[in-house]
């Protein structure tokens, strides 16, 4: 399936201006002097098209890193005053990694794409191999922007990160299992999980004895995801459903990976450092929610609170199952701004843990293991769970004013709990507080 076929440019740049015109919302009020409704007119290469931030931060090699995220006290590759505007250049790691061959002209050519419309920054990123040496076994697979400086950020204050636009750079994604994991991964010792067969593992076990360290190995697949404007204008991925029918669904830019620096530097390897568990720092937080419109609070933790991000997705169903979504280049506009404590500008709970908001709802977040991994790694659900439903009591009890008993009543007769992703080794929930209700 081509996307000279499917998608065409000129239904991109139409698509693209579906996505503008459906996230105008988020340029009304304090948003409208940040960013405006400018489309993009080509493949977003770096410094090609709008820019909607005071800043610009392209993703070169000397301002990524290739599947960690930046350690407290590591040296910022831009500053910037809290309140400012700031757009990235994402790059998806979909079309670069080593079981797609490291090369995206070639891995994406395969797939009807031109050498043109692929992004100049990703070619850099894969070819550099001095600069971004790879253990596919270890590394998490996310290419990180950052860190950005915000002037005045202290640790114990809040930074608030208002997504202000996000525009595809590109009219394709990729979704991807690999590893052996996923909802419906094996066991590590090559057994099925808890509730299914071995024969129900997926991606399908692979048996031809390749040794650790060969990306063909895991019976890797990767589906190419094509770009178009369906119907009512709005813009849509596609895939194949047999031969000659298909599946379309709505695209939903959001970045997977916004954070702050939150572990103490080790080796540059550090498995703490690892951009795949979220953490208390935020980082691979996954929650599809988080799109153009919507706020982002992180607890801060270093000078300058250390802002990342990466992990560009096009669209992402809740559970993210398959272990990645729709994952395509983005470029985020973003406003971070700097919140003491006393001065009510962000909810009592992200003082010490993330908390999400959109234009309708507040977004209290449990992981399973925010710390980290310090004390080893811890999945369950369960435990995710039961901290978002203690975030969302500590929210409504000490910025709502409900008694706690009754809080809790409320929740279980009205708020929708929802599971953020089941697949980056920490998992998570948030929960959906409608404020129509308040």
């Amino acid at each position: 399936m081509s996307v000279s076929r499917t998608y065409g440019r000129r239904n991109f740049l139409r698509a693209a201006a579906a996505l503008t015109s459906a996230g105008g919302a988020i340029l009304a009020g304090a948003h409208r002097a940040a960013a405006s409704p400018t489309l993009p007119k080509e493949i977003l290469q770096p410094r090609k098209g709008p820019i909607h931030g005071r800043h610009y931060l392209p993703s070169t090699t000397e301002q990524v890193t290739w599947g960690y995220v930046p350690a407290l006290g590591s040296e910022p590759v831009l500053r910037i005053r809290s309140g400012d505007t700031v757009t990235v250049d994402t790059v998806s790691h979909e079309g670069i990694l080593e079981d797609q061959g490291r090369d995206p002209v070639a891995y994406f050519a395969r797939h009807g794409v031109p050498r043109s419309d692929v992004l100049q920054d990703a070619i850099a990123i894969a070819r550099d191999y001095d600069r971004t040496p790879r253990d596919f076994d270890l590394d998490g697979p996310h290419v990180v922007t950052g860190p950005i400086h915000v002037a005045g950020a202290r640790p114990g204050d809040v930074l608030k990160v208002e997504m202000l636009s996000m525009l595809p750079r590109v009219p394709y994604g990729v979704v991807s299992s690999r590893h052996g994991k996923g909802a419906l991964a094996r066991q590590a010792n090559g057994g099925a999980p808890d509730g299914i067969t071995l024969e129900e593992v997926m991606p399908p076990v692979a048996t031809d004895g390749r040794p650790t360290g060969d990306p063909l190995r895991y019976g890797n697949v990767s589906v190419f995801t094509p770009v178009r404007r369906g119907r009512k204008g709005v813009a849509s991925g596609v895939l194949k459903r047999g031969r000659k029918a298909e599946v379309t669904f709505p695209l939903n830019p959001f970045m997977g990976v916004m954070g702050v620096a939150f572990a103490e530097a080790g080796r540059p390897t550090d498995p703490l450092l690892n951009s795949i568990p979220p953490t208390l720092g935020g980082g691979n937080i996954d929650i599809a929610h988080l799109g153009a419109g919507a706020t982002f609070y992180l607890p801060v933790f270093a000078e300058g609170a250390l802002f990342y991000t990466g992990d560009p997705h096009h669209a992402m169903g809740g559970g993210e199952v398959a272990l990645t979504a729709m994952e395509g280049s983005l470029r985020a506009t973003f406003r971070l701004t700097v919140c003491k404590k006393g001065s009510g500008d962000a909810p009592s709970v992200a003082f010490r843990y993330p908390f999400g908001e959109t234009e309708d709802a507040w977004l209290p977040i449990g992981l399973s293991d925010p710390d980290g991994s310090r004390n080893g790694q811890v999945n369950d659900l369960d435990v995710a769970m039961r901290r978002a439903v203690v975030n969302a009591l500590d929210f409504l009890e000490h910025d709502q004013g409900m008694d706690r008993a009754v809080a809790y009543a409320y929740l279980s007769a009205a708020t929708d709990f929802e599971i953020s992703q089941v697949v980056d080794r920490t998992t998570g929930v948030h929960g959906l507080i409608r404020k129509e209700h308040f």
